[in-house]
Protein backbone atom coordinates (compact mmCIF):
# COMPACT_ATOMS: atom_id res chain seq x y z
CA UNK A 1 0.00 0.00 0.00
CA UNK A 2 3.07 2.41 0.65
CA UNK A 3 3.48 2.77 -3.38
CA UNK A 4 0.20 4.50 -3.25
CA UNK A 5 0.27 8.19 -3.76
CA UNK A 6 -1.93 10.59 -1.31
CA UNK A 7 -2.82 14.08 -1.64
CA UNK A 8 -3.33 16.75 1.18
CA UNK A 9 -5.29 19.53 0.66
CA UNK A 10 -5.08 22.32 2.85
CA UNK A 11 -1.65 22.38 5.08
CA UNK A 12 -3.14 23.86 8.23
CA UNK A 13 -2.37 22.48 11.06
CA UNK A 14 -4.51 19.22 11.12
CA UNK A 15 -3.32 19.12 7.37
CA UNK A 16 0.19 19.34 8.23
CA UNK A 17 -0.15 16.70 11.12
CA UNK A 18 -1.88 14.41 8.54
CA UNK A 19 0.91 14.57 5.98
CA UNK A 20 3.99 14.05 8.64
CA UNK A 21 2.01 11.09 10.07
CA UNK A 22 1.41 9.68 6.53
CA UNK A 23 4.77 10.21 5.14
CA UNK A 24 6.39 8.69 8.25
CA UNK A 25 4.83 5.50 6.90
CA UNK A 26 6.50 5.68 3.68
CA UNK A 27 3.44 6.75 1.60
CA UNK A 28 4.55 9.66 -1.23
CA UNK A 29 2.58 12.92 -0.01
CA UNK A 30 1.62 15.85 -1.81
CA UNK A 31 0.56 18.49 0.56
CA UNK A 32 -1.32 21.01 -1.02
CA UNK A 33 -2.03 25.06 -0.46
CA UNK A 34 -2.52 28.34 -1.92
CA UNK A 35 0.55 30.19 -0.76
CA UNK A 36 4.40 29.71 -0.70
CA UNK A 37 3.33 31.15 3.11
CA UNK A 38 1.02 28.62 4.16
CA UNK A 39 3.31 26.08 3.20
CA UNK A 40 6.60 27.25 4.96
CA UNK A 41 4.31 27.68 7.86
CA UNK A 42 3.39 24.00 7.28
CA UNK A 43 7.10 22.67 7.52
CA UNK A 44 7.76 24.77 10.38
CA UNK A 45 4.24 22.97 12.09
CA UNK A 46 5.88 19.25 10.86
CA UNK A 47 8.85 20.02 12.49
CA UNK A 48 7.27 20.74 15.67
CA UNK A 49 4.75 18.10 15.54
CA UNK A 50 7.52 15.58 14.80
CA UNK A 51 9.61 17.28 17.96
CA UNK A 52 6.43 16.88 20.41
CA UNK A 53 5.19 13.06 19.16
CA UNK A 54 9.36 12.11 19.62
CA UNK A 55 9.26 13.61 23.63
CA UNK A 56 5.83 11.58 23.67
CA UNK A 57 6.31 8.64 22.14
CA UNK A 58 10.13 7.32 21.74
CA UNK A 59 9.30 4.86 18.80
CA UNK A 60 8.06 7.80 16.72
CA UNK A 61 12.10 8.78 16.10
CA UNK A 62 12.43 5.29 14.46
CA UNK A 63 11.50 7.54 11.20
CA UNK A 64 13.88 10.68 11.08
CA UNK A 65 12.31 13.77 10.18
CA UNK A 66 14.64 14.41 6.86
CA UNK A 67 13.22 11.22 5.61
CA UNK A 68 9.98 12.37 6.51
CA UNK A 69 10.24 15.69 4.52
CA UNK A 70 11.83 13.64 1.84
CA UNK A 71 8.25 11.67 1.23
CA UNK A 72 6.58 15.01 1.14
CA UNK A 73 6.10 17.55 -2.29
CA UNK A 74 4.79 20.63 -0.62
CA UNK A 75 3.08 22.50 -3.70
CA UNK A 76 0.93 25.34 -4.58
CA UNK A 77 -0.19 23.71 -8.01
CA UNK A 78 -2.20 20.39 -8.71
CA UNK A 79 1.08 18.73 -10.04
CA UNK A 80 1.04 14.97 -9.23
CA UNK A 81 -2.77 15.44 -8.04
CA UNK A 82 -4.22 13.64 -10.98
CA UNK A 83 -2.21 10.61 -9.87
CA UNK A 84 -3.40 10.25 -6.00
CA UNK A 85 -4.77 7.09 -5.23
CA UNK A 86 -6.39 9.12 -2.15
CA UNK A 87 -7.45 12.50 -1.24
CA UNK A 88 -7.71 14.15 2.20
CA UNK A 89 -9.64 17.26 2.04
CA UNK A 90 -8.36 19.08 5.03
CA UNK A 91 -9.66 22.96 4.03
CA UNK A 92 -11.22 25.27 6.74
CA UNK A 93 -15.09 24.39 7.40
CA UNK A 94 -16.43 26.75 5.20
CA UNK A 95 -19.20 25.44 2.40
CA UNK A 96 -18.34 27.75 -0.42
CA UNK A 97 -14.54 27.22 -0.24
CA UNK A 98 -14.94 23.66 0.17
CA UNK A 99 -17.26 23.50 -2.94
CA UNK A 100 -15.38 25.98 -5.13
CA UNK A 101 -12.54 23.26 -4.09
CA UNK A 102 -13.95 19.81 -4.98
CA UNK A 103 -15.36 21.45 -8.08
CA UNK A 104 -11.52 21.95 -9.12
CA UNK A 105 -10.39 18.35 -7.84
CA UNK A 106 -13.06 17.07 -9.91
CA UNK A 107 -11.66 18.70 -13.17
CA UNK A 108 -7.95 17.23 -11.90
CA UNK A 109 -8.45 14.20 -10.01
CA UNK A 110 -8.34 10.60 -11.35
CA UNK A 111 -11.70 9.21 -11.41
CA UNK A 112 -10.73 5.97 -9.31
CA UNK A 113 -9.31 8.62 -6.54
CA UNK A 114 -11.35 7.81 -3.18
CA UNK A 115 -12.04 10.92 -1.15
CA UNK A 116 -11.72 11.13 2.53
CA UNK A 117 -12.78 14.14 4.23
CA UNK A 118 -11.25 15.41 7.10
CA UNK A 119 -14.39 17.51 8.47
CA UNK A 120 -15.24 18.34 11.83
CA UNK A 121 -18.84 18.53 11.85
CA UNK A 122 -20.38 18.92 8.15
CA UNK A 123 -22.66 16.44 6.51
CA UNK A 124 -20.00 13.94 4.83
CA UNK A 125 -23.26 12.77 2.22
CA UNK A 126 -23.78 17.08 1.86
CA UNK A 127 -20.28 17.48 0.51
CA UNK A 128 -19.82 14.21 -1.06
CA UNK A 129 -22.85 15.27 -3.76
CA UNK A 130 -20.16 18.51 -4.72
CA UNK A 131 -17.74 15.68 -5.80
CA UNK A 132 -17.76 13.56 -9.13
CA UNK A 133 -18.72 10.35 -7.49
CA UNK A 134 -20.31 10.12 -3.60
CA UNK A 135 -19.95 6.55 -4.06
CA UNK A 136 -15.97 6.99 -3.37
CA UNK A 137 -16.59 9.43 -0.78
CA UNK A 138 -15.65 8.95 2.98
CA UNK A 139 -15.48 11.08 6.27
CA UNK A 140 -11.78 10.62 8.06
CA UNK A 141 -12.07 12.89 11.37
CA UNK A 142 -8.82 12.24 12.45
CA UNK A 143 -7.76 13.68 15.93
CA UNK A 144 -5.60 16.19 17.50
CA UNK A 145 -2.55 16.35 17.61
CA UNK A 146 -2.53 13.37 14.53
CA UNK A 147 0.70 11.46 15.48
CA UNK A 148 -0.51 10.19 18.85
CA UNK A 149 -4.01 9.66 18.85
CA UNK A 150 -4.93 6.39 17.63
CA UNK A 151 -8.71 6.27 17.03
CA UNK A 152 -10.34 7.71 13.45
CA UNK A 153 -13.73 8.59 13.06
CA UNK A 154 -14.52 7.30 9.88
CA UNK A 155 -18.19 8.01 8.65
CA UNK A 156 -20.02 6.91 5.90
CA UNK A 157 -22.06 9.02 3.67
CA UNK A 158 -25.23 8.20 2.27
CA UNK A 159 -23.81 6.56 -0.89
CA UNK A 160 -20.33 5.55 0.47
CA UNK A 161 -19.45 2.31 -0.75
CA UNK A 162 -18.59 -1.04 0.70
CA UNK A 163 -15.95 -0.67 -1.26
CA UNK A 164 -14.42 3.32 0.06
CA UNK A 165 -14.94 1.81 3.32
CA UNK A 166 -12.55 -1.08 3.25
CA UNK A 167 -9.99 0.97 0.93
CA UNK A 168 -9.93 3.83 4.02
CA UNK A 169 -9.96 1.60 6.97
CA UNK A 170 -6.98 -0.32 5.16
CA UNK A 171 -4.92 2.23 4.64
CA UNK A 172 -5.75 3.93 8.52
CA UNK A 173 -4.63 0.70 9.89
CA UNK A 174 -1.61 0.69 7.91
CA UNK A 175 -0.85 4.05 9.64
CA UNK A 176 -1.04 2.72 13.04
CA UNK A 177 -5.15 3.96 13.82
CA UNK A 178 -8.16 2.31 14.87
CA UNK A 179 -10.88 3.47 12.52
CA UNK A 180 -14.51 3.59 14.22
CA UNK A 181 -16.90 3.34 10.99
CA UNK A 182 -19.85 5.29 11.74
CA UNK A 183 -23.33 6.49 10.24
CA UNK A 184 -23.55 10.55 9.12
CA UNK A 185 -25.18 13.10 11.20
CA UNK A 186 -23.63 16.43 11.60
CA UNK A 187 -21.06 16.37 13.94
CA UNK A 188 -20.98 12.64 13.99
CA UNK A 189 -20.18 11.34 17.14
CA UNK A 190 -17.12 13.21 18.53
CA UNK A 191 -18.03 16.35 17.94
CA UNK A 192 -21.23 16.11 19.12
CA UNK A 193 -20.29 15.41 22.60
CA UNK A 194 -16.87 17.07 22.69
CA UNK A 195 -18.30 20.77 21.50
CA UNK A 196 -21.23 20.96 23.89
CA UNK A 197 -18.67 20.11 26.76
CA UNK A 198 -16.35 23.12 25.70
CA UNK A 199 -18.80 25.15 24.97
CA UNK A 200 -20.09 24.78 28.56
CA UNK A 201 -17.21 25.29 30.20
CA UNK A 202 -16.66 28.48 28.12
CA UNK A 203 -20.08 29.08 29.66
CA UNK A 204 -18.79 28.88 33.22
CA UNK A 205 -15.88 31.14 32.55
CA UNK A 206 -18.13 33.64 31.58
CA UNK A 207 -20.64 33.26 34.22
CA UNK A 208 -17.48 34.06 36.83
CA UNK A 209 -18.12 30.80 38.78
CA UNK A 210 -14.32 29.18 37.98
CA UNK A 211 -11.24 30.12 36.12
CA UNK A 212 -10.04 28.12 32.85
CA UNK A 213 -7.64 26.56 35.29
CA UNK A 214 -9.93 25.18 37.78
CA UNK A 215 -12.95 24.21 35.44
CA UNK A 216 -9.74 22.08 33.57
CA UNK A 217 -8.37 20.72 37.00
CA UNK A 218 -12.38 19.72 37.90
CA UNK A 219 -12.66 17.54 34.79
CA UNK A 220 -8.94 15.97 34.54
CA UNK A 221 -8.70 15.15 38.37
CA UNK A 222 -12.36 14.40 38.94
CA UNK A 223 -12.98 12.53 35.66
CA UNK A 224 -9.08 11.17 34.50
CA UNK A 225 -9.36 13.29 31.09
CA UNK A 226 -5.64 14.07 30.43
CA UNK A 227 -6.79 17.61 28.97
CA UNK A 228 -9.29 19.91 30.32
CA UNK A 229 -12.14 21.49 27.57
CA UNK A 230 -10.80 24.58 27.54
CA UNK A 231 -7.22 22.85 26.69
CA UNK A 232 -9.03 21.30 24.08
CA UNK A 233 -10.92 24.50 22.80
CA UNK A 234 -7.82 26.06 22.73
CA UNK A 235 -5.72 23.20 20.62
CA UNK A 236 -8.17 22.57 18.29
CA UNK A 237 -8.45 26.47 17.68
CA UNK A 238 -11.09 28.63 19.44
CA UNK A 239 -12.11 29.61 15.63
CA UNK A 240 -12.62 26.23 14.53
CA UNK A 241 -14.72 25.63 17.65
CA UNK A 242 -16.94 28.61 17.08
CA UNK A 243 -17.68 27.49 13.67
CA UNK A 244 -18.45 23.61 14.34
CA UNK A 245 -20.96 24.74 16.68
CA UNK A 246 -22.30 27.57 14.22
CA UNK A 247 -22.28 24.01 11.56
CA UNK A 248 -23.87 22.43 14.60
CA UNK A 249 -26.86 24.84 15.54
CA UNK A 250 -27.73 24.97 11.99
CA UNK A 251 -27.87 21.44 11.21
CA UNK A 252 -30.45 20.97 14.17
CA UNK A 253 -31.46 23.85 14.91
CA UNK A 254 -31.14 22.79 18.45
CA UNK A 255 -30.43 25.60 21.29
CA UNK A 256 -28.38 23.29 23.14
CA UNK A 257 -25.77 24.11 20.50
CA UNK A 258 -26.18 27.55 20.78
CA UNK A 259 -22.32 29.37 21.23
CA UNK A 260 -21.17 30.57 24.33
CA UNK A 261 -20.87 34.44 23.50
CA UNK A 262 -17.61 34.32 24.99
CA UNK A 263 -16.32 32.31 22.24
CA UNK A 264 -17.03 34.60 19.89
CA UNK A 265 -15.89 37.27 21.74
CA UNK A 266 -12.39 35.84 21.86
CA UNK A 267 -12.47 35.15 18.45
CA UNK A 268 -13.17 38.54 17.25
CA UNK A 269 -10.02 40.09 19.75
CA UNK A 270 -7.89 37.34 17.72
CA UNK A 271 -7.58 35.06 20.92
CA UNK A 272 -7.62 31.96 19.38
CA UNK A 273 -5.92 29.43 21.15
CA UNK A 274 -2.28 28.25 20.98
CA UNK A 275 -2.24 28.77 17.09
CA UNK A 276 -2.00 32.73 17.65
CA UNK A 277 -0.26 32.51 21.31
CA UNK A 278 -3.09 33.25 23.40
CA UNK A 279 -7.00 31.71 23.97
CA UNK A 280 -8.02 30.77 27.42
CA UNK A 281 -4.37 30.29 28.28
CA UNK A 282 -0.97 32.21 27.32
CA UNK A 283 1.62 30.41 25.14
Amino acid sequence: MQNKTIAIIGAGVMGSATALHIARYGYRVILKDISTEILEKARKNIRNEYRSACMMNKEYSSVSLDTILQNISFQEDYNGVEAADIIIENITEDMEKKIAEYKRLGEVCNKDAFFALNTSCISITKLASYLPDPQRVIGTHLMNPVPLKEMVEVIKGYHTSKETEEEIVSFLKSLGKKPIVIGDLPGFVSNRISHLFMNEAAFIVQDGIATPEQVDNIIKLGFNHKMGPLETADLIGLDTVVNSLEVLYESYQDPKYRCCPLLKKMVDAGHLGRKSGKGFYKY
